[in-house]
Formats: structure tokens, sequence, C-alpha cells
């Protein structure tokens, strides 16, 4: 074989490994700290490839065309503070004046802005506090004419992720279903509101709701101590189980003490390193507070029927209805009883001295001739 031909095989093998090194060093593309930016704030891209400090070239797509953005850079650019005009969908590539003609783009990344729109409210039904295996529905919904909700959430570690999105008619509620209950459906979940011509650009978060797995322990113990009332501390709840700080009981001043303390009390015990998962609830105890006295109880209530409801008030008002109604019949009792006792006597006085009248009147009458009519024999007139 010729030295020419040889030479003619090695350039092209050469130029073939380029191409292909160039072709098959596919980007990614990377956002830090989240790819969710809320309004005014920055946020960092950044172009990753296998071999390290590469120029890459930054671009934000509408769907149909490319448009560049700020020329070439080194590994990272920072974003912001960021407004509407910031969200959409980017992509990289890398820059190389040898191959200007084959680019590889990375995978589009989306930078969602928000805080443009007023925050929606997030509802969980039946409740928060569920069991392992239950489903829980979590209900986004605003009354501005959001088209789109997006439903986040936010585990023990840390980790943000979308956890879906659902199309509603303007102004109609989103329902997630979330379950069956286990501990990676746990977590704080939060709900945006957005629009369907414009899906990049979010309303603010909504508030948090906590999303709690219960049952997976034993129940710890809960016993209360009554003190005083009237200003001084109601006294001090005492739960057994493991606290955060490793002691075997917790304590929890429940303050001065009012009726508004009154109700069925529970606890839980928990870790550190999970706090979604609750223990099984313990037995429910009943505390009442009147007045100037402190009842203090084991509830007859079954802790599984009602084991994750919230604090009953509605007991503790209809008792305070039924002490009321009781002290103003008994009041009212009372003044009748004065009453009648005050006026009585007089009556019988009056009504004795009309009677004893007509019968002397009687005693003056007169007798008539041709008639044999004799006095009245006085009767006694009680």
């Amino acid at each position: 074989m010729s030295p020419t031909l040889l030479s003619l095989l090695s350039l092209g093998f050469c130029v073939s490994l380029r191409i292909w090194a160039a072709v098959g060093d596919k980007p990614s593309l990377s956002a830090w700290p989240s790819p969710v930016v809320p309004l005014g704030q920055t946020v960092t891209l950044q172009c990753h490839f296998r071999s390290p400090l590469k120029r890459f070239r930054l671009f934000k797509t509408d769907g149909v065309n490319l448009t560049e953005l700020h020329g070439k850079h080194l590994n990272t650019i920072t974003l912001g503070p960021v407004t509407r005009e910031h969200a959409g969908s980017y992509t990289c590539s890398r820059f190389s004046k040898s191959l200007p003609a084959l680019p590889r783009y990375s995978d589009p990344l989306q930078i969602v802005v928000t805080g443009v729109f007023t925050k929606p409210s997030i509802s969980a039904f039946p409740r928060p506090l569920m069991r392992a295996g239950e489903n829980v529905t979590l209900r986004c919904q605003s009354l501005l004419w959001f088209d789109k909700f997006i439903l986040h959430q936010e585990n023990s570690t840390g980790h943000f992720q979308r956890h879906g999105q659902m199309l509603t008619g303007s102004q109609a509620p989103a329902d997630f279903s979330i379950g069956p209950m286990t501990l990676a459906t746990v977590g704080t979940y939060r709900c945006y509101g957005s629009f369907s011509h414009c899906p990049y650009v979010w309303s603010a978060p909504s508030d948090p709701v906590n999303i709690i797995i219960s049952g997976l322990s034993k129940k710890p113990s809960l016993s209360a101590q009554g003190g005083p009332v009237g200003g001084e501390n109601l006294g001090r709840s005492f739960a057994g189980g493991q606290s955060p700080h490793g002691a075997l009981q917790a304590e929890f001043p429940l303050g001065p003490g009012t009726p508004a303390h009154s109700g069925v009390y529970r606890c839980y015990g928990s870790f550190t390193h999970s706090p979604y998962s609750w223990s099984n609830s313990s037995d429910p105890l009943f505390l009442s507070v009147t007045g100037s006295t402190t009842s203090i109880c084991p509830s007859t209530m079954d802790p599984h029927t009602t084991e994750e409801a919230p604090i009953p008030h509605s007991h503790s008002s209809q008792l305070h209805l039924l002490l009321r109604l009781s002290v103003a019949f008994i009041y009212t009792s009372i003044f009748l009883a004065v009453l009648v006792c005050h006026c009585l006597p007089k009556k019988c006085c009056h009504h004795g001295k009309r009677v004893q009248g007509r019968w002397k009147s009687e005693q003056r009458r007169p007798i008539s001739r041709g008639c044999d009519i004799r006095p009245l024999e006085p009767q006694d007139p009680f």
C-alpha cells in the first residue's frame, strides 16, 4: 500500500473520530437551585459535557424557533433577577469552531417563574392525617380564572418535585388524589395556578399542607396533672415516647386554664428523621375546665373511630350551654318561689276579711215576716 493512501486513510480516520466525538457528546442542561424560580430571584444554568471546560451556547425556544442568548459561555450562566420574560424552555449546545454545522442540543429545560399571580388555596379531604393504605384528596382552587393547577411535593429530605398537574375549566377547582398512603406519598404539598396560554408563568405558591401517615409504630400514653385555674397554669400533659431530645416523655404546658381548653386530647410519637410518619394515637383524654374547677378523666370514646379527628370544640360548647341553662333555671325557680311566698299571705288575708264582712251583714239584715227564715249559722270561711 502506498504511503499516500495510508496518509489519506489516517486523515479520514482522525476526522471521523472528531466528528463522532462531537456528535456523540450530547450535553445536558441543569438549573440551580431550582428550575422553579420566584419572581425577582436568580437562577444559574449549567451546560454539562463529558469533558470539562467546554464553552457552550444557550438557546431559548418557543417550540419552533431557537433564539441564542448571550453568545458563548464557559460552563455556567446566571439569569436574573428574573421576570416573566425569562420564563420558557431552554437548551444548550457545545460551541465548536471546527464543526459549527454539527451541533448537538441538550434536552429542553423549562424555567418557570412563580409569584406573577396571587396564590390559590389548598385543602385536604377528608383530613391531612391518614393511616397507611388510605387515600387523601388535595383540592386546589382560586378566585382567579386559572385553567391549570400544578401540585408540588416536598418530602423529608427536602426534595422538591412536581407531583402532577390538571387542566380545569375557568374557576373550577382541581382535585388531586394521593394514595394509597405510604412513606413515599407523605410530605408538604403546595399548588400553583396557571393559564394554558402561558404555561411557564405561575402564581405564588399556596400555603403548605402537611400530609402525614400514622399507625406505623406503637401508641404512646397521655396523662395530665390538673393545676389551679384563674390566671395560673392549668397543668402539664405528659406523653410517653421518644422526644426529639432523647427523653422518654414530652411536656406540653397548656397555660392559664380557661373553658376554651376543654376538649378531647390525643398525642402521637414521631422521629426527627421522619417527621411525616407518626405513631398510633394515644388513648383519648377528656379535659373539662369550668369556672373554678378542672376535671381530668380518660375518655370513653373509641380511639380508633376518631383517631385523626381534631380536638372537638362542639362538645365543650354544648356543655357550657347546658350549664348556663341549668343556672338560669335554678335562679328563675328561686325567684318565683320568693315571689309566691311574698304575695300568698296577703291574698289569703284579704279573702278572709271579705267573708267575715259578708257574714256580719247577714246578721244585721232584718227578718222578713211571713217567712220562716232563720239566721244562717256562721261557717268557717276557710
